[in-house]
């Protein structure tokens, strides 16, 4: 084994030891660390201010037509991604998030058939 191979098998045994070490939500942390998450939002939580109340696999469609919309409104670019713990499993899920104000929710609002009917412009600016 040449002197190279050994320097890298050393350097990723350190990485891999240090993983083991840092706690998970240390961990995942460090992977939202580019995020803001105190000014972002995800789908539910703007359901949760409306008072929208979708079982899990509806309130994943109305996020697919938010993420639609986002992507149509800025080029194809999707929004930011953040690691979050999932309101009932308690598992750790890779979710999009959006700014209170964003536009694709409202646009994912009125494009989903179950939350069509229910709100209206005015509601979202009052709780956004």
């Amino acid at each position: 084994m040449t002197a190279k191979a050994r320097k890298l098998i050393r350097r990723i045994t350190a990485t891999i030891q240090a993983g083991v070490q840092i706690g998970t939500d240390a961990a995942y942390a460090i992977l939202n660390s580019g995020l803001d998450l105190n000014h972002l939002i995800r789908t539910s939580d703007m359901l949760d201010r409306l008072g929208i109340h979708l079982p899990d696999g509806q309130q994943s469609w109305y996020g697919r037509h938010v993420a639609k919309a986002y992507r149509n409104a800025n080029g194809g670019q999707n929004a930011p991604r953040a690691w979050v713990k999932h309101r009932t499993t308690g598992r750790r899920i890779h979710v999009f998030v959006y700014a209170p104000n964003d536009p694709a929710l409202i646009e994912g609002l009125r494009s989903y058939k179950s939350t069509r009917s229910l709100v209206t412009a005015a509601d979202f600016a009052e709780c956004a």
